[in-house]
């Protein structure tokens, strides 16, 4: 899909969110409706036009300009080595993380123990392994796609296993929006490749949520992480109780965990 495509994308369901149709546009900006739906129908507008209707419509055109942005392709992982440079360097990881999240430079140095020069080698760091592309004024934006995911097994998430997984589940899961689920099940390979798929949508919901919620002030949205595992999987000790004449077939065992503040 081209720009011009996803601008009218973007501006179509800015248009209908708030809604005004073509009809109400037409009034607005003095065009005939037949006008203004060829006008879109054509996939093509100048930004001058832009403009105009995102003033008549009462929709900011730089929500516009940056969810196009969004959603233009990007891949949905890194590189080996590109993962291999965010481990080697604590606070890179940390910076690309916080990125990924869509903080602000400002952001970040109020929150973390870092001066406004380290965070802008770091970013400049990161725009070094394509991870985001840096701009004026300390702004910068994703090179990765919303269904973004680190490499399995590789070496992001095996640090994450051996440093992160222990902290996350040192919590309570009681605050409002948190929950921690452990729910077994025997089904067939079938039926877990389905959960498998429900699992992918809800991560697609969540970054959708993710990207709309971007527009709110920063005290009104709160860090979360939704950490889910899916896998055929008996705990040890159970396994260590088992008959020795006991088939060795694993029973399916579902973790759920549900975002937690981070």
């Amino acid at each position: 899909m081209s720009s011009p495509e996803l601008l009218l994308q973007v501006l179509r369901s800015e248009l209908r969110a708030a809604g005004v149709t073509y009809k109400v546009l037409a009034e607005r900006i003095h065009m005939s409706e037949s006008s203004v739906k060829r006008m879109f129908g054509q996939k093509d507008m100048s930004l001058s036009r832009l403009a105009e209707i995102c003033k008549a419509s009462g929709v900011a055109m730089e929500d516009i300009l940056r969810q196009a942005a969004d959603v233009t392709p990007h891949s949905d992982t890194l590189t080996l080595a590109q993962e291999k440079s965010l481990i080697a360097a604590p606070k890179l990881l940390l910076v690309a993380i916080c990125c990924l999240g869509n903080w602000t430079m400002e952001q970040i140095v109020e929150t973390y123990q870092m001066t406004e020069s380290e965070c802008i080698l770091q970013l400049i760091a990161l725009d070094k392994l394509e991870l985001i592309e840096l701009r004026p004024n300390n702004r910068y934006r994703l090179n990765v796609s919303p269904a973004f995911h680190w490499l399995p097994d590789g070496p992001v998430q095996q640090y994450f296993r051996d440093y992160v997984v222990a902290d996350y589940f040192n919590g309570s899961f009681d605050h409002k929006g948190e929950t921690l689920l452990c729910v077994p099940a025997r089904v067939s390979s079938r039926s877990a490749q389905e959960v498998v798929q429900k699992i992918q949508q809800l991560v697609a919901e969540l970054a959708r949520l993710h990207q709309e919620d971007r527009r709110l002030k920063a005290d009104e949205r709160d860090g979360f992480t939704l950490l889910v595992g899916f896998r055929s999987w008996e705990f040890s000790a159970f396994t260590a109780l088992r008959r020795p004449e006991a088939k060795p077939e694993l029973p399916s065992m579902t973790h759920q965990i549900g975002p937690k503040k981070r």
